[in-house]
């Protein structure tokens, strides 16, 4: 695999970005991957990615996609009551659905304020936010094993901001600077002011990742694993799409480009600093007569696509129908790139990193050209 044959198995990162409720995407990518044989050795998650990577790393194999799924049917309610306005009009359903989870909250997740955060105590977690997230904590009580996760039996790592240094930090269960993870470490990464209040770990506070970054890229970066590697991120904003034509799709579109220009930019940011950092090792080795070998990364960048169903608030909207439609398209999309399987091509040794990126079912890849063969 990129270059080195099939001898060795690839080390399988999954990097699961924020998105709120479009993150029952990542349901379906994970299902389709444990069909195929690519279960993860690594997740990392930021934001809703933190929750499905707590659930993923904190259940075994045959446990995992059961309690993905009583995840997402426990923080949304049945879709009965607007089913007859479904069959009419599902983005008028699906909109009644976002002004649900503004006014009521979500089962299991968050309950809103109904004091004003202005008349709360200054510093209290009622004037610091619109909702409460205590319903969450026992949500995850019920539906991730601590102690499995603890065990290291998968590497997890939870993008969160420091809310006083401003600086994204990762809780790791391995690593130089891990620890013994719980669900405040989760519900820290997923935290996204000013809805939800910060979460406190050892006396400071915590926001949500995306803050600083929307995917938890830098943690692959920083320690990046031996030998091959196949880091699956999993895109819940499509960069691409076409120009609005109502108010609505402005603000859809406003959105996606937003946070899925960060995300293409920081795979193609890690991929060069890979690529650059192999060189100079190789030519070292080079000028001594050694060889160099290297520690390809192959990023499979998948995009979400929603269908047109989808309100431009589609990250608070938490129908059933919903969580259901994004739950098969990533299904549907894991399966197509697996099938493809770009990271199985021959590459140059030389060259550590390649980009795949794959929309509307179709991979493109992308490697430097202007790095050459040490010595050449």
């Amino acid at each position: 695999m990129g270059g080195q044959g099939e001898a060795a198995k690839p080390t399988i990162a999954l990097i699961l970005q924020g998105g709120g409720a479009l993150g029952a995407y990542h349901l379906g990518a994970v299902e389709a991957m444990g069909d195929a044989g690519y279960a993860p050795d690594w997740v990392a998650g930021i934001s809703i990615g933190a929750f499905n990577a707590a659930i993923i790393a904190g259940n075994p194999p045959e446990r995992r996609i059961a309690q993905l799924a009583a995840f997402w049917e426990a923080i949304s309610r049945p879709d009965a009551v607007f089913d007859w306005v479904r069959d009419v009009e599902p983005k008028l359903a699906n909109t009644i659905s976002y002004w649900e989870a503004v006014f009521f909250g979500q089962p299991g997740f968050f309950t809103p304020r109904y004091v004003n955060p202005n008349l709360a105590p200054p510093g209290s977690p009622a004037a610091v936010s619109f909702f409460d997230t205590t319903p969450v904590r026992a949500t995850l009580a019920a539906l991730v094993d601590f102690a499995h996760l603890n065990s290291g039996a998968m590497r997890i790592s939870l993008g969160a901001t420091d809310v006083e240094s401003g600086d994204l930090l990762f809780f790791s269960n391995k690593g130089k600077d891990a620890r013994t993870l719980g669900a405040e470490h989760v519900m820290a990464s997923g935290s996204l002011p000013p809805g939800f209040p910060p979460v406190t770990i050892d006396g400071r506070q915590y926001w949500d990742g995306a803050c600083v970054s929307n995917t938890p890229l830098q943690a692959i970066y920083d320690d990046q694993p031996k030998g091959h590697t196949v880091a699956f991120v999993i895109d819940l904003w499509s960069q691409s799409g076409p120009a609005p034509l109502t108010l609505d799709e402005v603000t859809m579109r406003q959105k996606q480009i937003q946070y899925a220009t960060r995300t293409e930019r920081s795979i193609d940011g890690v991929a060069a600093k890979i690529d650059l950092q192999h060189s100079l090792r190789a030519q070292r080795a080079a000028s001594a007569g050694a060889a160099q070998a290297a520690d390809p990364i192959d990023f499979v960048h998948i995009v979400y696509h929603p269908g047109t169903d989808q309100v431009p608030n589609s990250d608070v909207e938490f129908s059933r129908a919903s969580i259901a439609e994004r739950r098969a398209a990533g299904y549907a999309d894991l399966t197509r790139a697996l099938e493809q399987a770009p990271w199985r091509a021959q590459r140059p040794p030389y060259l550590a990193a390649a980009v795949h990126r794959m929309e509307g079912g179709k991979i493109t890849t992308r490697m430097r050209t202007d790095i050459t063969e040490p010595g050449a």
